[in-house]
C-alpha cells in the first residue's frame, strides 16, 4: 500500500534576506598608503631644508653681493634720489633683492612714467627709468603738470618751472564727476597747443593762458595785455591761419584792444577799448 501522507516542508519567511558576509579589512593596504604619504612629505621637507641651507650658504658668500647700482640718466631726479627710493645699498644679498618691490617703491615718484629693474649676477642691479615730460600746466584750484598723454601727474611745488602754457576752465569736480569729459577737454587743449607750435607768426610764447569752455570752446589770452582771442569750436587751424596774416600788425595795438574774435567763417572782429 502506498503512503498517501504528504511531507510537510519548512516555509521560509518572504521578508527574511540572506545576510552578506563583509570582506575582511585590508589593514596592510592602508598602512602602505599612509607610509607612502608620510615618506613623500618627509622627502619634500628634506628637499626644502636642503634648498634653504644652500640659499643661506650662497647668501653669506661675497660672490653674490651687490656692488654696482646702475641708474639711467635723468633730468628731474638724481641718481641718489632713485637709490634712496629703491631702498638698496652695496653689500645687499643679490638673491634677496625683490625686483617688483623695488619697482613699486621707485615708481611712487610722480616724475616717473615707466621703470624697469634688472638683476645681473653676480654684482649688478640696473634701474632704467623713463621720466614724464610736462607740456602744460592745468589750474584745478592749484596748479598741476600735464604730460604729453594728457595725464595730470604732479602738483607744482617750490622750485618747479612755471614756463608752460596754463590751461584753465577745468576743476577737480570735473575730474571726479566727469573723468571722460575732463580727459577729452585736456586732449583737445593739447591738440590746440600742437597747432600753436606750428603757427610761427602766432607763437605759443605769446600766449599766457588757454581757456576751455564746454559750451563755447577755446579762448586764448595774450601775454601782452591779456587780450582774449576767441576761437570757439571747430576749424581751429583755419582760424589761426587767418589770425597769423594780421597778427604782426596787431602786436603794436594789443594794449588798446579789448578782444579779438575769430569765431566766424570768413572774418575777424577786433574790438578796441
Amino acid at each position: 500500500m502506498h503512503d498517501l501522507r504528504v511531507k510537510k516542508t519548512k516555509s521560509v519567511p518572504q521578508n527574511r534576506l540572506k545576510k552578506q558576509r563583509r570582506p575582511p579589512v585590508n589593514y596592510r593596504s592602508y598602512f602602505k598608503k599612509g607610509a607612502r604619504a608620510v615618506g613623500f612629505f618627509i622627502a619634500i621637507s628634506l628637499a626644502g631644508i636642503v634648498c634653504f641651507e644652500v640659499y643661506m650658504v650662497l647668501a653669506r658668500t661675497t660672490l653674490l653681493r651687490l656692488t654696482q647700482i646702475e641708474v639711467s640718466p635723468m633730468k628731474r631726479l638724481s641718481r641718489d634720489e632713485v637709490i634712496a627710493l629703491a631702498g638698496v645699498r652695496p653689500g645687499d644679498d643679490m638673491l634677496g633683492l625683490r625686483l617688483s618691490r623695488i619697482g613699486e617703491q621707485v615708481g611712487k615718484n610722480p616724475w616717473i612714467e615707466k621703470i624697469r629693474v634688472h638683476r645681473y649676477f653676480p654684482h649688478t642691479l640696473a634701474i632704467d627709468i623713463t621720466e614724464r615730460e610736462p607740456v602744460a600746466v592745468v589750474n584745478l584750484g592749484c596748479l598741476y603738470y600735464v604730460d604729453r598723454k594728457g595725464d595730470v601727474f604732479k602738483p607744482l611745488t617750490d622750485g618747479d618751472r612755471l614756463d608752460f602754457p596754463v590751461l584753465t576752465g577745468f576743476s577737480e569736480d570735473d575730474l571726479g564727476k566727469d573723468p571722460k569729459g575732463f580727459r577729452e577737454g585736456i586732449a583737445a587743449s593739447l591738440q590746440l597747443l600742437g597747432l600753436l607750435k606750428e603757427k610761427a607768426p602766432f607763437p605759443l610764447a605769446d600766449i599766457s593762458e588757454i581757456h576751455y569752455g564746454k559750451g563755447y570752446g577755446f579762448t586764448l589770452f595774450t601775454v601782452r595785455g591779456g587780450v582774449p582771442v576767441r576761437l570757439g569750436n571747430g576749424n581751429l587751424e583755419e582760424k589761426l591761419t587767418r589770425l597769423a596774416r594780421i597778427y604782426r600788425d596787431l602786436l603794436v595795438q594789443l594794449p588798446q584792444l579789448q578782444y579779438i574774435d575769430l569765431d566766424y567763417t570768413d572774418k575777424i572782429i577786433v574790438k578796441r577799448v
